[in-house]
């Protein structure tokens, strides 16, 4: 294990330590806030002390094993114990030095959060369309493989099918976690339904993942910088549901920002749904300039998560799909298409670990 992350665990064996000590202090188990603040504090330290422990441990085991390797003969029963030994213990290490890795990663709270997606269909004109449509169902299909639960809050159909436009409620653990990385631009390569000459087109769609706001720590919005606006919904929906005005748009007069949903027979919980999906989008413009600011200094691979990046390519003649931010390719199309998308999600989540760790390491050096 590299000298730098040594040093950081060493700390964090070090301030269990000091919290042991701290937790025992009559004052502050006197003190509530302060005693639960610290509590929280240790169970995050002692599970990686724990498993630093652990790791002092089997390296105690290896170096006592090779000893006894090189002390005895090959044709000495114990010989071939002690070789077993190591074996072990070198395996062991090596899964304790990646769990160790990880644990130290910097963690980001809105990683637990639901998201909101949006799906809008760029160049292409219907084509782009039908393909925003097969994203919705790609992503769908795996939100409901991860047991997560997919609200749609607002639709603009096409003409031809799929969709112009379109905004869902991803609910679950860790969903924006998983799917931070899949903002940017998506670009398919396909014969169209449309298409009678056999020819390939390319079209684009640009996605959004955005996280939802946590309730309490939530842009602060004033009313009065708000205008809203009901309307009829449009699409499915029962003869109620196109009636009334009850589908609802929001826009944030000092952005711009618009935020609508039409989902529900009521206006009021439109309204309340509406909100939610404007507050995301306010938090979300405000942590892209904040990562653009950050992008200057450092530019990652994963990129910043800007709608604007082309960030994959669907290649259907193929059965190829590119992701271009980490050089990934896989020839399985037709698999993350019905939602098989874990391969593509566990390489960028390795990718931004590894960024991570490298920003550890100058952190650790500095």
């Amino acid at each position: 294990m590299k000298p730098f992350l040594i040093h950081q665990l060493e700390r964090y064996a070090e301030r269990l330590t000091e919290l042991d000590f701290l937790l025992s202090r009559e004052d502050i188990m006197a003190d509530m806030a302060q005693f639960m603040k610290l509590s929280r504090e240790h169970a995050e330290v002692a599970a990686v002390a724990g498993r630093y422990a652990r790791y002092k441990q089997r390296q105690s085991d290896l170096q006592a094993a090779r000893e006894m390797q090189a002390e005895l003969a090959e044709t000495d029963e114990m010989h071939a114990l002690a070789s077993e030994e190591v074996a072990e213990a070198e395996k062991d290490i090596a899964a304790l030095e990646a769990e160790l890795q990880r644990m130290l990663l910097p963690k980001d709270p809105q990683d637990a959060r639901n998201a909101y997606l949006e799906i809008r269909a760029g160049t292409g004109g219907d084509e782009s369309a039908l393909f925003a449509g097969d994203l919705l169902r790609m992503y769908t299909r795996y939100a409901q493989g991860q047991g997560w639960k997919v609200e749609l809050l607002s639709e603009s159909p096409s003409e031809l099918g799929g969709y112009k436009e379109v905004v869902a409620r991803i609910e679950g653990p860790n969903v924006y976690g998983q799917l931070r990385f899949e903002s940017g631009g998506h670009r398919v390569q396909r014969v169209p339904a449309t298409e009678t000459q056999g020819r390939i087109h390319t079209s684009a769609c640009t996605v959004a993942v955005l996280a939802e706001p946590d309730e309490a720590e939530a842009v602060q919005i004033n009313p009065a910088d708000l205008r809203i606006d009901t309307f009829r919904a449009s699409g499915a929906g029962g003869q109620h549901i196109n009636k009334t005005d009850s589908a609802v748009r929001i826009t944030h007069l000092p952005t711009g920002i618009v935020a609508e949903c039409q989902d529900d027979r009521s206006q009021h919980r439109n309204k309340a749904k509406a909100l939610q999906v404007l507050a995301a989008r306010i938090e979300e413009k405000a942590r892209s300039e904040q990562a653009a600011k950050d992008a200057a200094m450092r530019k990652g691979l994963i990129g910043s998560g800007d709608r604007s990046d082309r960030i994959r390519t669907y290649n259907f003649p193929q059965g190829r799909l590119t992701d271009h931010r980490i050089n990934l390719t896989l020839y399985k199309l037709p698999m993350v298409m019905e939602g098989d998308l874990q391969d593509v999600v566990a390489a960028l989540q390795a990718e931004r670990q590894a960024e991570q760790l490298a920003e550890l390491e100058v952190g650790g050096a500095g």
